[in-house]
């Protein structure tokens, strides 16, 4: 077996690959490089469960990075459960080839409770008081104490929100030489989020300081992986879930579908909140891809309609689109919107401001029924951003109860990158960069051809295949599904 690094790296582009990420371009020269086809949603959850099982969202069932729930009649996004995904994953196929194989799982989604020998992932702590304190969560568990102990707490705060830096990137690329060196592990999979951040921010102009800057960040530190790979023997591939494409605004279903009458609020202290179970019609909405959820099946046409009419829909998938995209899973909307290029779906479903939940001006990626690129951003509004977190801090650390509401309800126009849709030209998508060339397609890899890619990386092209039956995971397998 040849050990083999996967290194994740968030929105990487081949029109990203260039004078800023030099020891990036030095692997493809002495490897090869190719465009990754992906699946839609081009999102993290559904892009990496296929690259994992080598299976369509619609059989491992990762919809979304999140969705509706039906027996529980509850929205529920970024869940860390292995269990609640279908099909074969790359360590268990491994492991059928050879019962020496290990795995380390770094900071990949679903994360807690899978088979691999070693897997770390974000997990803050919630104490009752309502505190939320950073924190990750790690099997074996004394490698929690260990990664503690030498690399300091996890940075959960910058690894998303409005502070999001290269620090929790740097973190975890610590975190994962530290586990090669310490557990030498046949297969290392490892995710660097950095440049998702500022290219949700500022779109990816390449002309831009800050962009820029971040590339060669990122760069750097996969070269520090790199090099330790070749000092050891290790294969490298570098790989990326989707690309980010410019955007203007966000598209509003939810408002649109509220005005409509299909959509049910319950009154919370004069605040609204979304009441799924009792609406005829919702969307969970994920960056460029909605989820609509339709109660009675003969209001399907009519919600139908209505979302081909909204402004910066592209299309509106119903059965039959979404089995020939793979997406046809029970956990799916009855339909499913995709945006235009240069738009994005918002999950808001209030009309008036002083009526949003109490979350809608914080980060809180597990009570939002959808996902908030907003909150990457402070509120413009406020005049010393920073300050007034730290001052809310400070007041929880002594005891207060407080909110950190510091997110925007109104400038929805701040995001200037997403993705979700297929991206229309191959370098605005993801890539592949293998340091062995030999083992490259002539032209592009497919997503679920990924898995097939590594394990050749590991045991090589002409190695006996242990039989890996496709699985759409039942209810028993990953817990509920909806």
């Amino acid at each position: 077996m040849k050990r083999t690094l996967v290194i994740l790296v968030v929105g990487l582009t081949p029109r990203l690959v260039g004078e800023h990420t030099p020891h990036l371009q030095r692997l493809a020269a002495r490897g090869a490089q190719r465009p990754l086809k992906t699946v839609t949603p081009a999102v993290t959850c559904s892009a990496q469960m296929t690259l994992l099982t080598g299976r369509p969202p619609g059989e491992h069932g990762a919809v979304a990075n999140g969705w509706y729930f039906r027996d529980l009649s509850e929205i529920w996004l970024w869940r860390q459960s292995n269990r609640l995904i279908g099909g074969e994953k790359i360590w268990e196929a491994g492991k059928k080839r050879d019962p020496a194989f290990t795995c380390a799982k770094l900071f990949w989604w679903y994360n807690m409770y899978s088979t691999a020998d070693w897997s770390a992932t974000p997990r803050p702590m919630y104490p009752a008081d309502g505190r939320k304190l950073p924190d990750h969560y790690t099997f074996p568990p004394d490698l929690h104490d260990e990664l503690d102990a030498k690399l300091g707490t996890f940075p959960l705060f910058t690894f998303w929100g409005p502070m999001a830096d290269m620090s929790s990137s740097r973190w975890i690329g610590d975190a994962t030489r530290h586990v090669m060196e310490t557990r030498n592990p046949t297969l290392t999979l490892t995710y660097l989020p950095h440049l998702d951040y500022n290219l949700q921010r500022l779109g990816p102009d390449l002309d831009h300081p800050e962009l820029q800057r971040d590339l060669r960040d990122v760069d750097a530190l996969c070269g520090e992986l790199i090099a330790e790979c070749e000092r050891e023997g290790r294969e490298v591939i570098v790989v990326s879930e989707y690309g980010i494409t410019p955007v203007t605004d966000a598209v509003h279903i939810n408002r649109a579908l509220r005005e409509a009458g299909w959509i049910a609020v319950r009154d919370e202290k004069g605040r609204e909140q979304l009441d799924p179970g009792a609406s005829r019609a919702f969307a969970v909405a994920d960056h460029q891809i909605a989820h609509v959820y339709v109660r009675e099946p003969d209001d399907i046409p009519a919600v139908r309609a209505l979302l081909e009419r909204l402004d910066g829909v592209e299309s509106v998938w119903g059965n039959e689109a979404k089995a020939a995209n793979g997406l046809d899973h029970p956990n799916a909307g009855e339909l499913v919107a995709i945006s235009r290029a240069d738009r994005w779906f918002s999950y808001y479903y209030w009309l008036d401001d002083t009526r949003a939940p109490d979350y809608a001006r914080t980060v809180d990626i597990h009570r939002k029924p959808g996902y908030d690129p907003v909150e990457l951003f402070f509120d413009p509004a406020l005049k010393s951003p920073k300050f007034s977190a730290a001052w809310r801090l400070a007041k929880r650390k002594l005891g207060m109860r407080q909110l950190l509401d510091v997110i925007s309800l109104k400038e929805t126009s701040l995001v200037k990158g997403s993705h979700g849709r297929l991206t229309d030209d191959p370098q605005d998508g993801p890539l592949v960069i293998s340091s062995n060339a030999s083992l490259m397609p002539d032209e592009s890899v497919a997503a679920t051809d990924f898995k097939a890619l590594v394990l050749d990386h590991v045991f090589g092209p002409d190695a006996t295949m242990a039989e890996d039956v496709p699985s759409v995971a039942t209810e028993s397998e990953t817990g509920p599904t909806s």
